[in-house]
């Protein structure tokens, strides 16, 4: 049975202007030029430039016009006012107006064209004498190479994928060999399945000295003891002094592992600073960069059109007249929201970088010393600025500031505390420091254990378990006592 009732609920909803506004905020300088080209293709009524209206006063800003023949639901004029996209830049709803100086300088970033690997890598195939089937297969073979330029895919399975993508019969053997002449390519050691393939194609190619047949030798019939460094086994089974092994072992250190990761352009990032920071006089100053942010107006002839058919519309009160205004003023209110948002979220932008300067100044005047720089989790700047932490969150994970000591993302700056002896916080990075320090400076025969570096570092005033050294290790990429041991 069906049944009436009244039902009292709290509903939390977001404008489109407010999406808009989150989704540009959490982009970054670098794409935030390609996202205003997309709007200004979108919808005609956006321009790039500074306003060029010659007096605001010459246009009629009568906020509505009347249709007493239509539904008065139909009509939205009453929100819809022209006195908002022909005033000046200084007639903003809320305080977005950016500090300016005449002395302010854009930031260019670099201009570079870069040969993808595998273009590199196919290029070579210029110098094999293979016939059209052969030449399909070493595509496909430079194809499946990972970032890192190895071969992951067994050639069983690549066998298969020849055979049903492509028609092309071949046996393991003869794919296989044609492997075998990507691995003579550049660099050294493309092409190989696994580390220790890798390694061993690297050092097919140097000089044949007493020493690399050895090192071929030591990789071929003792690589777990190496990848495990017990030096011990090493010199037993190869018959060298310890001297000698060391000789070796330097060698194979000194090869590229990822032999891929050095020639990929996907691996060339280049980071266009959203923030440009420097101190002037013992002062922070804080620059927005603007580079990817043009000025952005409303097209001043979606303006006169409005107008006149606002007026065509008060004497001929018709359909389409009604659906062209519509057109026309939604296209007009789309710009001035997206021009509002590109305000907004500069000034949130600048809002939130002066409150991480205020919080880290120490770090900033001392030119970047890590110990300098103080706890701090999005919350403590969320309440100083005033604004939600997910809206901190999304600034902090995708920008960065560029200073006299390098370029930073923001979330570096958000470390968690850790108390000392005396009761003061200090920041984990901080620690991270002296953990380093202390590993960098440690006798590499016997390195410290976790144990042993938690223990160091409580005499120092810190009180770290070894669970949490063990953590701070891993997040600094160092490898545990036993890896680190050299002869």
């Amino acid at each position: 049975m069906l049944k009436q009732r009244q039902q009292l609920r709290l509903l939390q909803k977001i404008s489109p202007q407010q999406i808009q506004f989150i989704k540009l905020l959490q982009i970054p300088t670098a794409l935030l030029e390609t996202r205003i080209k997309e709007e200004l293709e979108q919808n005609p009524a956006l321009n790039e430039g500074e306003d060029d209206f010659d007096s605001p006063g010459e246009y009629d800003r009568q906020d509505d016009y009347q249709d007493n023949e239509t539904d008065p639901e139909d009509s939205r004029d009453d929100e819809f006012s022209i006195e908002d996209f022909v005033a000046s830049d200084d007639s903003f709803s809320y305080k977005t107006k950016l500090p300016t100086s005449p002395d302010e300088e854009e930031y260019e970033a670099p201009i570079i064209a870069l040969e993808s690997f595998y273009d590199r890598i196919r290029e070579q195939l210029g110098m094999l004498d293979l016939n059209e089937d052969e030449k399909l297969v070493a595509e496909h073979l430079i194809g499946s190479l990972d970032e890192d330029g190895y071969l992951r895919r067994p050639i069983p399975a690549v066998v298969n994928d020849l055979a049903f993508r492509s028609n092309i019969r071949m046996t393991p053997d003869q794919v296989e060999a044609i492997l075998r002449k990507i691995q003579g390519f550049d660099p050294p050691g493309i092409g190989a399945r696994d580390l220790q393939e890798c390694l061993i194609l690297q050092l097919e190619r140097k000089q044949q000295t007493e020493e690399t047949r050895i090192a071929i030798r030591l990789l071929r019939e003792y690589f777990e003891e190496f990848s495990k460094k017990h030096f011990a086994r090493m010199k037993s089974g190869l018959g060298v002094s310890e001297e000698k092994l060391k000789e070796i072992y330097e060698i194979i250190v000194k090869l590229n592992p990822k032999p891929g990761e050095s020639s990929s352009s996907q691996r060339n990032e280049y980071i266009i600073p959203d923030f440009l920071l420097a101190v002037k006089d013992g002062a922070i100053d804080i620059k927005l960069n603007r580079q990817n942010a043009p000025d952005l107006r409303v097209n001043r002839s979606y303006i006169n059109m409005y107008e006149e058919y606002k007026a065509e519309q008060k004497k001929k009160k018709t359909a389409s007249n009604k659906e062209t205004l519509d057109f026309v003023k939604n296209k007009i209110e789309s710009a001035q929201w997206f021009i509002d948002a590109i305000r907004q979220r500069q000034f949130t932008l600048l809002n939130t970088m002066y409150a991480i300067a205020e919080k880290q100044e120490e770090f900033f005047l001392s030119g970047g010393d890590e110990k300098k720089l103080k706890p701090m989790i999005l919350k403590d700047i969320a309440e100083e600025v005033g604004m939600d932490i997910s809206t901190i969150s999304r600034v902090a994970n995708s920008k960065h500031v560029e200073t006299e000591f390098g370029i930073f993302p923001l979330k570096y700056f958000f470390t968690e505390g850790i108390a000392t002896e005396d009761g003061t916080e200090v920041s984990n990075r901080e620690v991270k420091t002296i953990l380093k320090e202390m590993i960098d400076g440690e006798e590499k025969r016997k390195p410290l254990s976790d144990d042993r570096l938690s223990e160091l570092l409580n005499e120092k005033g810190y009180n770290i378990a070894r669970r949490t050294v063990a953590k701070y290790r891993e997040q600094l990429n160092i490898p545990v006592a036993r890896l680190r041991k050299e002869m």
